[in-house]
C-alpha cells in the first residue's frame, strides 16, 4: 500500500486526485498495489474534487510531517516555500513528485543530494511539456544513445500567440483572448520572456548529456521583439517563427538557448501549432525522433505525476531505491557551456532604412565582416524604407559587430530586429 499526500489542490492538485479516483483500478493493474490518498494540503477546496473521507489541512507543511504519509506530490509552484516543503519531505525520509519545473532548475542540485543521502527518490516528469513522458523516454528509450541536439516548442502559450499571429490578430490581442481561455497566466511574464522555456530546456539538457544543470547559463531571449511584419515576412519566405528550446552539442561544448527562430516549412516541429508542444530530439542511433503532445492542463499533467507515482512505487516495492539517477548519468560530465556569440546560424533582419541609396552603405558592412545576405527585400514606407535580410550561416559574434555598426551610423532609424534561422 502506498500512502500519498499531495501538497497544492489547484488546477493540476484537482486533475491529479480525480484522474487517481476516476481510473484508480486501471492503476492497481499496472503496480499491484493499493494508492491511498492519505492527507491533503490546500489553501481552500475545489470546487471539482469530492474530498468526502479525505483528511484536509490548510497547512502544507503538516501533509510532509505526517507519519503515514510515503509520498509527497509537490504542486504548489514557485520557487522558495515550495524547496523549503521538498527539503522537509526528503529529510523526513518520504519520496516527492513534483511538476516544478523551476524549483528543478533552480535548485535541483541541492534537493537531489538531500534526496541521495536520505535514501528517497525525487521525481519529476511533470516538469517538463505536461503530458508527453519526454523525461522517460530521454531517460530511458534513448539511453544508448549520444544525444546531438534539442529542438523544442516547451511553452504552449507562446506558441498559441505566435501561431494566431500569422491570422493578422496583435500580440497584445491574442494574449488577452489566451487569458480568458485558460492559455495564459494573469501575468504572462515567464513566458513571453521565455524563462519558463529556459527552466525547462535545462533539465532536459541535463539529462540528455549528463551535465549539471546550469539554468544561469542559458540565453534567453523572448517574443517581445516579433510582431506581424515579421510573421508575414517569414511566411513569404517559406518560413514559420516559433520560439523554442534549443541545445546542441558541438566539439567545443554545448548550447543552450532560448529565442524566437525562423523555421522551414517543410520542418516537423514548424507545423505545430496552438498551444500544443513538441520535442524534437536528435540522437546517434534513432537519428530524428519527434515528441509531439498536449503541454499543460489539468489531467495531461496529472497523467505525468502518476507515471511518476507509479515509478516510486515500483522501486518502494521491490526496494531498490534510486535503481535510475535523478538526471540519468551516475556522473556529471565537466562539458562547457558554449556563450551565444559563438553559436552559428543563418539570420533575419529588420531595420528602418532612411534612404533608398544608403542600400550599398549598409551591404558593404556585411561584406567587410565576411557576412553573405541571402535575400534582400525592400518597401517605402512613407518617407523611409523598411528593409528584410535574410543571411547566410555567421557567428554570433560577427552579427554583433554588423548590427553594432549599423546602429551607430545614420544610415538607419531606430534598433534591429534580429531572429535566427535553424534550417537544420
Amino acid at each position: 500500500m502506498i500512502r500519498i499526500g499531495i501538497c497544492g489542490l489547484g488546477t493540476v492538485g484537482g486533475g491529479t486526485f480525480n484522474l487517481l479516483k476516476k481510473n484508480y483500478n486501471e492503476i492497481f493493474r499496472r503496480i499491484g498495489s493499493q494508492f491511498i490518498i492519505e492527507q491533503i494540503g490546500t489553501r481552500s477546496d475545489n470546487p471539482i474534487c469530492n474530498l468526502t473521507g479525505i483528511k484536509v489541512t490548510r497547512n502544507i507543511f503538516e501533509v510532509v510531517r505526517n507519519p503515514n504519509v510515503d509520498v509527497v506530490v509537490e504542486l504548489i509552484g514557485g520557487c522558495n516555500i515550495a524547496r523549503k516543503l521538498v527539503l522537509e519531505a526528503i529529510n523526513n525520509k518520504k519520496h516527492v513528485v513534483t511538476a516544478n519545473k523551476a524549483m528543478i532548475a533552480i535548485h535541483g542540485k541541492e534537493i537531489f543530494c538531500a534526496a541521495k543521502k536520505r535514501g528517497v527518490m525525487v521525481a519529476f516528469e511533470a516538469a517538463v511539456a505536461g503530458g508527453i513522458p519526454i523525461i522517460k523516454c530521454i531517460r530511458e528509450g534513448l539511453c544508448a544513445n549520444r544525444i546531438y541536439s534539442i529542438a523544442g516548442i516547451i511553452n504552449g502559450t507562446v506558441n498559441y500567440i505566435l501561431t494566431n499571429m500569422k491570422k493578422g490578430i496583435s500580440c497584445e490581442n491574442i494574449l488577452n483572448q489566451a487569458k480568458l481561455l485558460g492559455y495564459a497566466e494573469e501575468d504572462p511574464t515567464l513566458d513571453l520572456e521565455g524563462t519558463d522555456t529556459a527552466h525547462k530546456l535545462t533539465i532536459l539538457a541535463a539529462i540528455a548529456y549528463g551535465i549539471p544543470l546550469h539554468f544561469e547559463k542559458i540565453y534567453i531571449e523572448g517574443i517581445g521583439c516579433i510582431n506581424l511584419t515579421d510573421v508575414k515576412k517569414a511566411d513569404k519566405l517559406g518560413y514559420n517563427i516559433k520560439h523554442l528550446g534549443l541545445s546542441k552539442r558541438k566539439k567545443t561544448g554545448i548550447e543552450l538557448r532560448v529565442h524566437p527562430v525562423l523555421l522551414p516549412k517543410n520542418r516537423l516541429l514548424s507545423n505545430v501549432h496552438g498551444v500544443t508542444n513538441a520535442i524534437e530530439i536528435n540522437g546517434d542511433a534513432v537519428g530524428s525522433t519527434l515528441f509531439y503532445g498536449i503541454g499543460a492542463g489539468s489531467e495531461p499533467t496529472a497523467s505525468a505525476i502518476i507515471s511518476d507515482l507509479l515509478d516510486v512505487s515500483r522501486n518502494k516495492l521491490t526496494e531498490h531505491i534510486n535503481r535510475t539517477p535523478y538526471l540519468a548519468f551516475s556522473t556529471m560530465a565537466t562539458v562547457s557551456i558554449l556563450p551565444i556569440d559563438q553559436v552559428i546560424t543563418d539570420y533575419y533582419l529588420r531595420f528602418m532604412l532612411i534612404s533608398f541609396n544608403m542600400i550599398g552603405h549598409v551591404v558593404n558592412i556585411f561584406y567587410k565582416l565576411g557576412i553573405r545576405i541571402k535575400h534582400l527585400l525592400l518597401k517605402k514606407q512613407e518617407s523611409s524604407f523598411v528593409i528584410i535580410l535574410l543571411t547566410y550561416s555567421t557567428k554570433e559574434a560577427n552579427m554583433n559587430l554588423a548590427i553594432g555598426k549599423l546602429e551607430s551610423t545614420n544610415v538607419i532609424l531606430g534598433h534591429i530586429t534580429r531572429v535566427r534561422v535553424e534550417n537544420v
